[in-house]
């Protein structure tokens, strides 16, 4: 009985153990009918692409993640279309194509490609993929000799835009300032009035104030007040200048003492109506006094009468008289435009200084001046960058400027045994310069891959100090060495040594402190090196190293091992 129930247990088990892989294999083949590739070739000419396909079939309630980006490499993805969806019975049928190129003949590998379906990631299965070169028939096509390098203009950039925006700036200031300073701007009435003569002036005045409503609100006070001001102001301006503030008794004075010395022609009649009707008007204003409304009109109509005889009783101005009218009035011409110019310094000055300081406290002082006088490391900074490939295994690294090729020295005897490759922008002497170094030694790769490991083709230690020996050579002292690992972002290892040093001018005796970086990787019979220099102390040159430093990337391992 127990060997029955131990036997029964074991058949238990065993079943279960079954189900269990049953169900793993099920779910596998379940998963792996999820997600299909499809290709419509797998053997291109340079430059030709493939129409990479992949299919997800799920339900509706599903999330699906497509790759996105360079992940096919070593193949490029030069575009990726949009998803297709197609019903079918219950599920649904996603499908997105993708088209990759190489410009490199070879045979190449797509890897696995990453589906994510809800919460749990899919797989599809690598490919291989053959380009082929393209063959030439040598006898039916012409060869010709390659091209010399055509010397291309250097692009303005925006510098025109900046112009622009100035130049804008400028005619806005500039129309702000005519329209409020210089502008001959619409005179009001009270300018107009101003500018007439005195006798106009008083003959306008005697009009409004017969216009005025004085009388008819039995304002006595007022309108005697304003006729006696008008015809005080007219002698003020044209007989005594202290008419306005004398009292009647010092002003009818002063009138007969002028006529009695001949300097205006005034009647007795003129002297006494001025002094009846001067006396009436102070009765009214300090002993409320109410006249008659008709005597009041009266009073006004022999104003105006003793004003034209006022005016014809004055003598004719000389001609020297007419001359320092000119004068003053050209004198105050002079003076107005003077206040004109000094107004609009100030304003021009305070706004440039204005603007200045708000560039200063918003980026600071220093850079508003190197961008006003100007900066070498500022303007390359700031200039238009250039990403480019140099040498074989390429270096991929960003610069402000064209590294151009340069033929590098190599020893006697070794041109068989090793090719080298330098691109380089300015020098030592220059303080800033790049350079890119690519050293690839002539070594059969069978015979380079049963070297052991722990003896590469180089030793990178002694190549830096081999390169902190050419600096010294080149004239550098005081050189200061730190190394350390450094990565690059698609994960190449190498070697980076960096310090500071002191660099001579040239034909001075003026030295230089300089920082320097040297960035070397060795793969297999390969030796590739970044090189820069900068001045110390110089903001806009650490940020320009850094983001060269930042942009430095090799080329794939597993691209160059199909490539070889």
């Amino acid at each position: 009985m127990n060997y029955e129930l131990r036997i029964m247990d074991w058949d238990n088990s065993k079943v279960k153990k079954l189900a269990l892989c049953l169900c793993f294999v099920l779910y596998s083949l379940f998963s792996f009918s999820q997600v299909k590739t499809e290709v419509d070739t797998t053997k291109i000419r340079i430059g030709e692409q493939i129409n990479y396909k992949i299919k997800v079939e799920v339900d509706s309630s599903a999330l699906v993640v497509f790759p996105e980006g360079q992940t096919f490499m070593p193949l490029e993805s030069v575009e990726a279309l949009k998803i297709d969806t197609t019903k079918k019975d219950a599920k649904f049928l996603l499908s997105r194509i993708y088209k990759l190129t190489q410009f490199d003949s070879g045979s190449y590998t797509i890897p696995r490609q990453k589906v994510i379906i809800g919460d749990k990631p899919f797989f599809t299965d690598s490919l291989r993929v053959d380009v082929n070169t393209i063959k030439v028939d040598t006898t039916k096509q012409k060869l010709y000799d390659i091209k010399p390098i055509i010397e291309v203009e250097k692009t303005g950039g925006n510098w025109w835009k900046w112009l622009l925006g100035i130049l804008a700036a400028i005619a806005f200031v500039a129309f702000l300032l005519y329209w409020f300073i210089w502008r001959k701007k619409p005179l009001t009435e009270e300018e107009e009035i101003a500018l007439l003569a005195p006798y106009d002036r008083a003959k306008l005045a005697l009009q409004k104030l017969d216009e005025s409503q004085y009388l008819i609100r039995a304002e006595v006070k007022d309108y005697y007040s304003e006729l006696t001001f008008i015809i005080r102001k007219y002698l003020d301006e044209k007989v005594y200048d202290r008419a306005l503030e004398s009292t009647t008794d010092e002003l009818i004075s002063r009138l007969q003492l002028l006529k009695d010395g001949n300097q205006i022609d005034l009647s007795k009649d003129t002297i006494k109506n001025l002094e009846s009707i001067l006396k009436r008007a102070d009765l009214v204003k300090f002993a409320k006094s109410a006249p008659d409304t008709a005597l009041a009109e009266m009073d006004k109509t022999t104003i105006d009468k003793e004003i034209d005889h006022v005016k014809e009783s004055l003598p004719e101005p000389s001609e020297e008289e007419k001359l320092l009218d000119q004068q003053y009035r050209e004198e105050q011409e002079r003076k107005k435009k003077r206040r004109k110019i000094i107004l609009t310094v100030a304003i021009s000055l305070f706004l440039i200084i204005a603007t200045l300081v708000g560039f200063g406290i918003k980026y600071g002082f220093n850079y508003v001046k190197d961008t006003i006088i100007g900066h070498e490391s500022k303007e390359l900074l700031e200039g238009n960058w250039v990403e480019s490939a140099y040498g074989f295994p390429p270096v991929y690294i960003e610069t402000p400027r064209v590294l151009k090729r340069v033929d590098s020295p190599i020893p006697e005897g070794a041109e068989e045994q090793m090719t080298m490759t330098t691109f380089m922008y300015g020098s030592m002497l220059d303080i800033f310069s790049i350079a890119v170094n690519t050293t690839t030694l002539n070594v059969p790769k069978q015979e380079a891959q049963t070297k052991e490991t722990e003896n590469p083709t180089f030793d990178l230690l002694k190549i830096s100090e081999g390169s902190i020996q050419g600096f010294e050579s080149k004239g550098a002292t005081d050189i200061t060495v730190k190394r350390d690992q450094f990565i690059t972002p698609n994960a190449a290892e190498g070697l980076k040594t960096f310090g500071t040093l002191n660099i001579k001018v040239p034909n001075t005796d003026h030295v230089m402190k300089a920082e320097y970086a040297l960035f070397m990787f060795s793969n297999e019979n390969v030796l590739q090196q970044v090189i820069l220099t900068w001045p110390q102390d110089d903001d806009y040159a650490d940020d320009m190293v850094q983001r060269i430093i930042d942009s430095i990337e090799l080329k794939p391992d597993e691209l160059v091992e199909d490539q070889e």
